[in-house]
């Protein structure tokens, strides 16, 4: 019988069932397409295994006058500004207290302080506080940066020491600053006193079902080399790198206010085309934080400003509130347009210049978003994930063919859909969505889509943030390990030290022998697979390798049998070199199963190796009927 070819259709396909798919791929993991065909997806290297604190939800990346290439990150906990992979807290002040009339009182019981500030306001647990000026206690230094563990009123609450000490100090040089509160690393639901929306029933009162509460999600913009930036439902702040040689990583963000600033913001935007700042999901005008947040108002400054509201006929500064919908969900610029997303239609946001300024119409209506960062644009063109499909949006707005629909989105989990979030490797021309499997709160799973190939893929990978950004050679992405990660940089995980390999493969779905009513015997195969792009210095064998296994069963509903899995092995060393114009690899592997269907399997798990598949053939004969 001669040689039957092992070729199948670029991308997954989990619309069907595994022989209903027949002639295509069914599963995979850590495997993209190019140019048709499978391959391992490139690996990641720790940017630096420094770490910051929080879950980071943003990154966004700029390069300053002085050619200093910085990364906002935002957690969380935390704001940080990354240069040379060191991390430099710039986390906003929300006030500062003094002690000149000894009202501050410190007192250290063990590795406990309690503080009691008669100014404090808004505390929350795990906020940060920095303590200053205060004499020693019992010998031991409590001056120093904390988070809060515990309080027990408005003004009172306890930090913990990493030395004990004994006894109290209440002098007048102390000093105590208390960072803008921290958010939650995940949508959680809460219940009792504070909880749900403010003056909501009888004062004093709690809720007794739950109501959620938001995780903290971060909007960044840069206007010139200054850092915009806002956490979700909170104030406008900005970052200078001022004008030393060095940027100013020991000063802090500070906050915009005055008449008409946002207070409330949902996300910020500063216009690439006008230089114009766009607050969306924000607040009315009036005097600073005296207004309540309307989530449909968008609000843009005078041009050239960031600290300029008040609309006047000498500027630009004015506001449009959508009508459809409840909530502005996520905005985003593309060629001549800002594309803005409320829960319910999709509008087009376009500069008119004065008196009008800007000009809003409708694209589309009934239309969903998942999540504020679940939208991307490549190519020219936007893509996003909705809470049921994925859309396109390329002059029309339109549903997204896909072919993993059903896997996607009858196993995630819709409490947490605030975390997912997207982003593009234009290297391979991908848009990938991030989002947590139904028993997950943490991201856990990825989707691919190769608008090139029109081919879709997924697989498994725990990540918070991701940034394609031009202005550095890989994309970037974090990680629950608190670390960032250049992706494509590297061939194993970098998250670890030393890297360690990725598992990656992937399987075909079910092909019948014949019509499907005999039985056949597939005695060998016949590789065809390239490993350049391999790596294997300082592994432990220098030639890579990969496991081919032909994964035999009797009926479609009838368990896999067991199989061999022969490897498949280079027989040239990518210990110092990456590529060979002659491949050389193992030229036969015997398998010897015999099944009524079968499906290909690919896989690999070993340091360094990288691979592309090309198109084995199985050598197989009709072995009777039953």
């Amino acid at each position: 019988m001669p040689l039957q070819k092992l070729q199948f259709r670029p991308g997954v396909n989990r619309e069907s069932t595994t022989l209903a798919n027949e002639g295509g791929w069914y599963d995979c993991d850590k495997i993209r397409f190019r140019s048709g065909y499978p391959e391992k997806i490139g690996g990641w290297a720790a940017l630096s295994y420094n770490t910051f604190l929080g879950v980071c939800r943003s990154l966004w990346n700029w390069v300053t006058l002085k050619q200093y290439n910085l990364l906002g990150v935002g957690t969380n906990l935390k704001f940080y500004v990354e240069d040379g992979g060191e991390y430099y807290d710039i986390t906003p002040l929300r006030e500062t207290n003094s002690n000149p009339g000894a009202g501050i009182t410190l007192t250290a019981s063990g590795t406990t302080l309690t503080v009691s500030d008669p100014a404090a306001d808004s505390l929350q647990v795990n906020d940060f506080v920095t303590i200053a000026g205060a004499d020693p206690i019992g010998g031991i230094d409590v001056n120093g940066e904390y988070q809060i563990a515990t309080f027990t009123s408005g003004t009172t609450y306890t930090v913990i020491l990493t030395t004990s000490a004994t006894g109290s100090v209440s002098n007048a040089a102390i000093t105590i600053a208390y960072q803008i509160n921290t958010g939650l690393p995940i949508y959680i639901i809460g219940t009792g006193w504070g909880t749900g929306p403010w003056s909501r029933g009888a004062w004093g009162s709690g809720y007794t079902t739950g109501f959620g509460l938001q995780l903290r999600l971060w909007s960044q913009s840069n206007f010139g080399e200054r850092l915009l930036f806002s956490p979700r439902g909170g104030a406008l702040y900005v970052w200078d790198p001022g004008a030393g040689a060095t940027p100013a990583y020991g000063t802090r963000g500070t906050l915009i206010s005055g008449t008409d600033v946002p207070s409330k913001i949902n996300q910020i935007m500063v216009s690439d085309t006008t230089r114009i700042t766009i607050a969306f999901g924000c607040n009315d005008y009036g005097a600073y934080d005296s207004t309540p947040q309307d989530p449909l108002l968008v609000r843009w400054s005078e041009q050239e400003s960031y600290t300029g509201w008040t609309p006047a006929a000498t500027n630009q500064a004015g506001s449009y509130r959508l009508s459809h919908g409840s909530e502005i969900v996520g905005a985003l610029q593309t060629r001549q347009e800002i594309v803005v997303l409320t829960d319910a239609a999709v509008y087009s946001m376009q500069y008119l210049g004065p008196p009008f300024v800007y000009g809003f119409n409708i694209l589309a209506d009934n239309i969903s978003i998942v999540s504020p960062n679940a939208i991307a644009t490549a190519a020219g063109v936007l893509f996003w994930m909705g809470v049921d499909k994925f859309y396109v949006y390329s002059g029309r707005v339109e549903p997204l063919p896909c072919s993993v629909r059903q896997y996607v989105f009858n196993d995630i989990n819709r409490d947490q859909e605030a975390q997912f979030f997207a982003g593009t490797n234009e290297g391979y021309s991908e848009v990938w969505w991030f989002y947590c499997s139904k028993n997950s709160t943490a991201i856990d799973r990825y989707v691919i889509f190769n608008y090139l190939d029109r081919a879709w893929y997924i697989g498994t990978m725990p990540r918070t943030a991701w940034l394609d950004s031009p202005l550095r050679q890989f994309p970037q992405a974090a990680t629950l390990g608190n670390i960032i990660v250049y992706h494509e940089a590297a061939v194993d995980d970098g998250t670890t030290n030393p890297p360690s390999p990725i598992n990656a493969y992937i399987q075909s779905s079910d092909f019948n022998i014949g019509e499907g009513n005999n039985y056949g015997f597939v005695w060998r195969m016949i590789p065809d697979i390239t490993f350049d792009g391999s790596d294997t210095t300082g592994a432990t064998s220098d030639k890579p390798y990969v496991q081919f296994t032909m994964r035999p069963r009797q009926n479609p509903g009838a368990a896999y049998n067991t199989a061999p899995d022969p490897t498949v092995e280079s027989k040239q060393s990518y210990a110092g070199q990456t590529t060979y114009n002659v491949q050389e690899f193992t030229e036969i592997v015997y398998t010897r199963v015999r099944g009524r269907q079968m499906a290909f399997r690919v896989e690999s798990n070993s340091i360094g190796t990288q691979w592309q598949l090309g198109v084995p053939c199985i050598d197989i004969r009709a072995d009777g009927r039953r």
